[in-house]
């Protein structure tokens, strides 16, 4: 017994600086998803498969994004880091469209070019006003910065098109009762729009509300795994959940003029056939 106590603790120990992890150590964490596969067995929640199969899914997509990374870094040129990043931004707008129940014609365009121009330029501030590495191409600085703006990015943006245009829809007889009453398509939809992009912005408000009370965010997270002072760490996450936010408030703002302008017309009415739902 006690050898086996001292395997273990070999097994277990690791000098301060090494946080580097085993294949093993990782199968050790997926084993904790039993945790939730019993609670959804013991609810009937109808979950376990569902688990299974996202763990698997999740955990083969980062293996072939690790490898696909490990290429790039490699090469250190711009071109396959400026691939990836037209690749990860597209991918992010079609995934905001997934998450939406309401939808209009253009939907997939409109996330798309939202997701583009919001991240990219709050990005691209970023990496050459802000962070400054060199090269400003630098793949372990530009795509991981990129994929934090784009993860939360496409949240908001589904959220508010989503609440928009589900808003217009149950509300269609206030909007329309104002739009007889002489008031422009703006003036009618102008409430939906503000509601909506409220919806969006709170769970980055919430997020940086109790950051550093309730949680320790990724990027601090990240810092202090890797050896950073606190302090550095702290100027990191506060500069990123800048950076989120304004993302999420200028990619919402894009996306629901974009979904105005299509679900409306230039007589001021609403096309309510353009309005579909899954």
């Amino acid at each position: 017994m006690l050898e086996f106590i001292g395997i273990f603790g070999q097994f277990a120990a690791k000098s301060p600086g090494d946080i580097s992890l085993t294949w093993v150590e990782v199968g050790i964490a997926a084993s904790l998803l039993a945790i939730n596969a019993a609670i959804s067995l013991k609810l009937r929640l109808g979950l376990a498969r569902q688990i299974v199969w996202s763990s698997v899914r999740m955990t083969i997509q980062l293996v072939i994004l690790g490898l696909v990374l490990k290429q790039i870094f490699d090469m250190q040129t711009p071109v396959p880091v400026m691939i990836m990043a037209v690749a990860m931004t597209v991918i992010a707008g079609i995934s905001a469209v997934r998450r939406i129940d309401h939808r209009h014609g253009s939907i997939y365009p409109s996330a798309i070019f939202a997701v583009w121009v919001s991240t990219w330029i709050v990005t691209g501030v970023t990496i050459l006003l802000i962070v400054r590495p060199h090269p400003w191409h630098s793949p372990p600085v530009l795509i991981p910065l990129l994929g934090m703006v784009l993860g939360n990015s496409l949240t908001g943006i589904s959220l508010g098109m989503d609440r928009f245009l589900g808003e217009l829809r149950s509300r269609r007889g206030e909007v329309e009762m104002r739009l007889t009453v002489g008031a422009t398509r703006w003036e009618s939809c102008r409430e939906l729009f503000a509601g909506a992009t409220r919806t969006s912005m709170i769970p980055i408000l919430n997020t940086m509300s109790v950051a550093g009370i309730v949680s320790i965010p990724g990027m601090m997270t990240g810092q202090l795994l890797a050896g950073a002072p606190p302090i550095q760490a702290v100027q990191y996450q506060i500069m990123i959940m800048f950076v989120i936010a304004a993302a999420i408030a200028l990619g919402v703002v894009i996306a629901l003029a974009l979904t105005f302008l299509k679900v409306t017309t230039v007589d001021h009415q609403i096309d309510w056939d353009q309005i579909t739902v899954l």
